[in-house]
């Protein structure tokens, strides 16, 4: 367990990716925070399991992710229940799928937050703590949607564009203090996420659900196979090695071949 004594924070994490990283970290005996919406029930028992896989403490924060003053309550309360941070995971986002004359500016907005702004704020919080340990580990979950285009998803494509720059500019930041800042970049990953975006996906492509699944999902994928929670988990672990602290500033790409085209 080679993350006994460390703290992780994962945002968006009540389910799919998020989840699945905080339940590796906690495998290895890390304490976690959980971050996100769902139904409270659900979120007390991924907690409960959490903390009876780590041996360890595991707490979960309601802090919003559209609001710079919760992002750093959390990280700050974080620091004094459970220690660290020494990871965290910026994870949340969400996704509208529309072209650009019909996108609504208030989900334009909340991409932008969400997906990138909340990143932002939690490495302006969690930074000091790593700096002082001499040690950290910063991931953020940023997509194939970081390195290429998609029609009718200018706010994603934009906010992960951004997402890649912002890990590059505090990779750099932090390089001679102990701390790795990366991207993971996944390709279609069967979560809720990509689930919710099919409807809005049939209607702006007159598609069907199949074919919005076979012609626009997995068409850009060689493997033609959804991208798995554990595989892109098993890679942020990695980047909590000693064996990775010389991967800084990565983009990591996990997409079944979609951006080696």
């Amino acid at each position: 367990m080679f993350l006994k004594g460390k703290t992780a924070i994962v945002t968006g994490s009540t389910s799919g990716i998020g989840l699945e990283y905080a339940k590796v970290f906690a495998q290895e005996g890390a304490n976690v925070l959980i971050n996100g919406f769902g139904a409270p029930e659900a979120i007390e028992d991924a907690r409960a399991k959490l903390e009876a896989a780590s041996g360890a403490k595991a707490l979960y924060d309601p802090a919003d992710m559209t609001r710079p003053d919760q992002i750093a309550a959390m990280v700050k309360r974080c620091h004094e229940e459970l220690g660290g941070p020494d990871i965290i995971v910026n994870n949340a986002g969400i996704q509208h799928v529309a072209p650009i004359e019909d996108f609504p500016a208030d989900k334009f907005e909340a991409i932008l937050q969400i997906n990138l702004h909340s990143a932002w704020y939690m490495m302006q919080a969690a930074v000091p703590y790593m700096k002082a340990a001499g040690w950290g580990r910063i991931i953020s979950t940023a997509s194939a949607h970081s390195l290429v285009a998609s029609p009718n998803k200018s706010a994603y494509v934009m906010a992960k564009h951004g997402l890649a720059g912002l890990t590059k500019t505090i990779a750099l930041e932090t390089a001679t203090h102990g701390v790795t800042v990366n991207c993971i970049s996944p390709g279609y990953v069967w979560t809720p996420l990509v689930e919710a975006q099919i409807p809005d996906t049939m209607k702006a492509r007159g598609m069907t659900r199949e074919q919005v699944m076979e012609d626009v999902l997995l068409a850009a994928q060689p493997t033609k196979e959804f991208v798995t929670v554990d595989q892109v988990a098993a890679l942020a672990l990695f980047l909590c090695r000693d064996e990775a602290k010389a991967i800084t500033g990565a983009n990591l790409s996990v997409d079944g071949g979609w951006t080696a085209a």
